[in-house]
């Protein structure tokens, strides 16, 4: 079985885009996308710089249809059979659109609208992330606690991501917990925490608003790592997940579960596969950065969906 997993915030690098545009049907599938976020997706993934892309509201748009761009030029409009969908924060959006949970104009709606919300969310204070790596779990977690901070991310493979104020994050850099690093990451929030409380109401609205169906594809949550029960139920968790942490452990524990031999990781990729490589050993990775790793993509979907 194939897991096709769609990375969130943070992954995206300036000009990461720019060799995709050479694929046929990109650049005239960004322009679209472009339209319904108001954001010029294809000049920030080609020439804006990192500040620019790091801006949430920016960000958050771009990432999701850097997935569904290049999930096209992988597969068309037909996903393959044998695989299951799971995405990281605002890759949970992603994969949603690829999963047929939302339609592709509803799913950038709704990271408009989400990002824009966690947007002025952040501007209340300053506030944003850090990766914990490596030390023991519980001492740890511990140490995120005794900072003030929130484990917004337990992402497996020894990686847990505090989020908090900017001295909690500083705090926490200057006494790591015994045998770990901190590394603060490019984001410009502390998402998936009480600081993102705001964001939730505008989402809830925005829901009424939406039309979701039931995924034609096996599709994991984030909350809980079990697969989505509904196009309703799914949307109703995209909204909760802005304020409550996300569990990719969970989520590589069921796709362990159900056999997934190969994950692919969709653009910006490389997150998603490096935890793999740590939390699913002996299972196959590759991460489809760009164009040129459609063939050997190619070669891996039909490998692991035989």
């Amino acid at each position: 079985m194939l897991a096709i997993v769609c990375p969130g915030q943070g992954s995206q690098t300036p000009g990461f885009l720019t060799d995709w545009l050479e694929v046929a049907g990109v650049r005239e599938h960004l322009d679209e996308l472009s339209q319904i976020t108001g954001r010029d997706l294809v000049t920030h993934g080609t020439v804006s710089d990192e500040q620019t892309i790091k801006d949430t509201a920016v960000a958050q748009p771009l990432i999701v249809a850097a997935g569904l761009v290049t999930a096209r030029a992988l597969f068309g409009d037909q996903l393959p059979v044998n695989s299951v969908l799971a995405g990281h924060s605002v890759g949970e959006i992603t994969a949603s659109a690829l999963a047929g949970a939302l339609s592709e104009p509803e799913a950038m709606t709704f990271v408009r609208e989400r990002a824009n919300a966690m947007a002025q969310a952040a501007a209340v204070r300053p506030t944003g992330m850090a990766a914990v790596l490596g030390g023991d779990p519980e001492e740890v977690l511990s140490a995120i606690a005794a900072n003030g901070l929130t484990p917004a991310n337990m992402n497996g493979g020894g990686q847990v991501v505090a989020a908090g104020t900017m001295e909690q994050i500083e705090d926490l850099n200057q006494n790591p917990p015994a045998k770990a690093r901190v590394i603060p990451l490019k984001v410009a929030g502390a998402f998936h925490t009480e600081h993102m409380e705001p964001a939730v109401g505008v989402l809830q609205q925005l829901s009424a608003t939406l039309h979701p169906t039931d995924p034609t594809r096996p599709m994991l949550s984030n909350f809980d790592g079990q697969q989505v029960a509904s196009g309703a139920a799914n949307l109703q968790s995209l909204v909760a997940q802005v304020s409550r942490p996300v569990r990719w452990d969970l989520c590589m524990d069921q796709l362990s579960g159900l056999g997934v031999s190969g994950v692919l990781e969709l653009a910006p990729a490389g997150t998603l596969v490096g935890l793999a490589r740590r939390g699913l050993k002996g299972v196959k990775t590759l991460a489809v950065k760009t164009p040129a790793d459609l063939s050997s993509a190619a070669e891996f979907i039909a490998e692991h969906t035989a």
